[in-house]
């Protein structure tokens, strides 16, 4: 009878192992840390980790809708799921914390400068994050093509640029993009490219000049549309992809964002 129960709950299981949302107790400084597309929250896992082990803050790594399960689950999101699941992770965070940081790698860096504008938040740092997506006609048809054809496979994902391949090998994502879901993720673009100019808290863009999947460029060009944020920085690192909390140069990305957050957080003392 035990062992039938236990089945149940196993097939009930929809997350896939290891890449189930975190919160690390901490202080009263919050970091929401948001994943990037077809991603799940193991990639923001080790950031949160050290921002809790070093600065003491509370870390809340969160699932965006659809992803870390199948792909079949991403198809029925939009990217006001999203924007959602970014809300519904600051108001749980809100409950321990008096500030909140958001922290997103590519898509969820995307969101973390848009959901700045609609929430009140005291920072943003963005890692390997789009600016705009390649001119593609397609992108125009995506809700129609995605019903002729519903995945395309990653011919040139973000795995094949790692630096750490023990760290590549144990990464969580989809192994194919769901059609409608990139018209998604480029709605949503626009929408961040909109809203750039009423970003107003502080931001951190990080990039990798070695990113061959999101090329060094968007960064410069969101931090030249960054128009109305008074404390803005950007830092290059090398000898990282496009993941780049997971990879090689992952320890130099944590040091510089706990380096961000410790100066707006002195403003407050």
């Amino acid at each position: 009878m035990v062992g039938l129960f236990a089945r149940a709950v196993f097939m009930m299981t929809q997350t896939i192992p290891t890449a189930e949302p975190f919160l690390l107790p901490g202080n009263r400084t919050g970091c929401l840390l948001i994943h990037g597309f077809t991603g799940a929250p193991k990639e923001m896992h080790p950031m949160g980790d050290y921002l809790n082990g070093q600065d003491g803050y509370t870390c809340l790594g969160i699932r965006l809708a659809g992803h870390a399960t199948r792909p079949a689950d991403m198809i029925r999101s939009y990217w006001t799921d999203w924007t959602a699941s970014v809300e519904d992770g600051y108001h749980i965070l809100h409950g321990f914390c008096d500030h909140i940081y958001l922290i997103g790698l590519s898509m969820g860096g995307v969101l973390s400068l848009l959901m700045s504008t609609r929430l009140s938040v005291n920072g943003v740092v963005a890692m390997s994050t789009p600016f705009k997506m390649a001119n593609d006609w397609r992108l125009n048809f995506t809700d129609w093509l995605g019903k002729i054809q519903p995945y395309l496979p990653k011919a040139d994902e973000p795995n094949s640029g790692w630096f750490d391949h023990k760290a590549m090998a144990d990464h969580v994502s989809y192994p194919e993009n769901p059609v409608g879901s990139i018209g998604e993720l480029n709605k949503l673009i626009i929408e961040m490219r909109a809203a750039l100019p009423e970003v107003h808290v502080p931001v951190l863009l990080i990039h990798s000049n070695d990113d061959t999947y999101v090329p060094p460029q968007n960064m410069e060009n969101i931090f030249a549309n960054l128009v109305n944020a008074d404390d803005k920085a950007k830092f290059y690192i090398t000898g990282s992809g496009h993941v780049m909390t997971r990879d090689a140069a992952r320890l130099q990305v944590f040091e510089t964002a706990s380096r961000f957050i410790q100066r707006v957080e002195s403003q407050f003392r």
